[in-house]
């Protein structure tokens, strides 16, 4: 078994907790950080100089790209360009992509190697200040972690509202709202490969001693959030498309609420601190209630469309279970929003807009009619139960790749020398 070494938050380190991460759609925990590693020294005399020097050179720019790139990955910004024409994020992305094949030969082909390098990342949601463990499978799951949260990072970019100056309301296209549904996807499909492939690779007891950051309820509450957010953005297209009927948007309402019921059920055992991990917490529960809100409002007018005094009055009691929803996710938002690193939320646009203007709205109006038409002793207080759908959207199938072919050609060569 690989050694831990976790250092507490007071130790000095260079964790990163900005005060103000700005406008943001799509929460990002901080990222977590590597630190550079002598590989040299602990492991150079079992592998060809050529070898260390790729695996050396791969991890010092990672180092220095995901250093560089943290204190503005969660705030809503232009993707930076590069002089490559590519962005700082995809710099990034691509060099985790060429590291993990390089990185997995570490464990293949019976090498014994898995515990021989103590890799050490800086925490964001976990109290410890950071957490070394002399397990390859540690640093793949490092690796994963840290991909899917450039991916939100990347989506929170397209759906950040551009300010315009000219008096016309913010709009997110249709094309950026697609793509970003397939990032959603990619996200959550590395955290679904880091919990089927990876941790089952690490040892029960180092699993214990993984930080919250990487815990298996905190990957499963990501991997659950990216595909709440992508279900959102469906609802949105749904709302703005004539031929989408009231079934197709209860529906896709109806499955929102029970990704982000499944993400809060995950999170909320979880031994989260104040910043990132509260933070994170508030953000799941804030859209958890904009969710339900959703589904309420659109099984309300389905039921509304009934001939019958208990399906009117059912429908009244969904509306207003909605619009009572949508109180409670606007005092979420702004508790969400007040917790340190503070941030804005950007003006409505999609789903949102359109149910913050129509809820109040048709909740009035249907309790009003309701009380001309029937007796008060009639009315339904409880709101009805919501359609149980299967869930539709899953993880992107996402397999870890092969060892890069330099572990085949050095295998060839040891053979060769026998």
């Amino acid at each position: 078994m690989g050694c831990l070494v976790s250092t507490p938050s007071d130790a000095s380190g260079h964790r990163r907790r900005p005060g103000s991460i700005g406008e943001l759609v799509v929460y990002i925990p901080g990222f977590r950080i590597p630190k550079g590693i002598d590989f040299n020294q602990s492991i150079g005399e079992s592998l060809p100089k050529n070898l260390i020097d790729r695996i050396s050179a791969l991890h010092t720019r990672i180092v220095v790209m995901a250093a560089q790139e943290s204190p503005v990955a969660s705030k809503s910004r232009r993707r930076t360009a590069t002089r490559h024409g590519g962005s700082s994020s995809d710099d990034l992305l691509q060099a985790l992509e060429e590291y993990l094949p390089v990185l997995l030969g570490l464990v293949e082909d019976g090498r014994q190697l898995r515990d021989k390098v103590n890799f050490v990342w800086l925490n964001q949601e976990d109290d410890a200040e950071e957490t070394g463990m002399a397990n390859v499978w540690y640093e793949v799951l490092s690796v994963l972690h840290l991909i899917a949260l450039l991916c939100l990072s990347q989506a929170n970019a397209l759906l950040v509202p551009k300010s315009h100056g000219d008096g016309y309301q913010p709009k997110i296209s249709e094309e950026s709202r697609r793509n970003s549904v397939d990032i959603f996807l990619k996200a959550s499909g590395y955290l679904d490969c880091a919990i089927r492939q990876v941790l089952p690779q690490i040892g029960n007891d180092m699993r214990r001693e993984l930080p919250v950051d990487l815990a298996e309820g905190n990957l499963r509450a990501i991997s659950l959030q990216a595909l709440g957010q992508a279900v959102d953005l469906q609802l949105g297209m749904a709302i703005d498309s004539p031929k989408a009927t009231l079934a197709v948007k209860r529906r896709l309402a109806c499955e929102m609420v029970k990704y982000w019921q499944q993400a809060q059920d995950n999170i909320a055992v979880l031994p989260l601190q104040d910043g990132w991990g509260k933070k994170h917490q508030l953000f799941i529960k804030w859209k958890f209630l904009e969710s339900k809100a959703a589904a309420y409002y659109f099984h309300g007018l389905i039921l509304d469309e009934g001939n019958t005094e208990k399906s009117h009055r059912a429908a009244a009691a969904a509306l207003h279970a909605s619009e009572e929803f949508l109180r409670e996710s606007k005092k979420a938002s702004d508790a969400f929003n007040s917790t340190s690193p503070t941030s804005r939320s950007p003006a409505l646009w999609g789903s949102m807009k359109y149910l913050s203007e129509k809820i109040p709205k048709d909740a009035s109006s249907k309790v009003r009619i309701n009380r001309d038409l029937y007796s008060q002793e009639s009315v339904i207080d409880t709101a009805p139960v919501l359609p149980d759908f299967p869930l539709a959207l899953k993880p992107d199938d996402y397999q870890l790749p092969q060892a890069d072919l330099s572990w085949k050609r050095d295998n060839k060569q040891q053979q060769e020398n026998l």
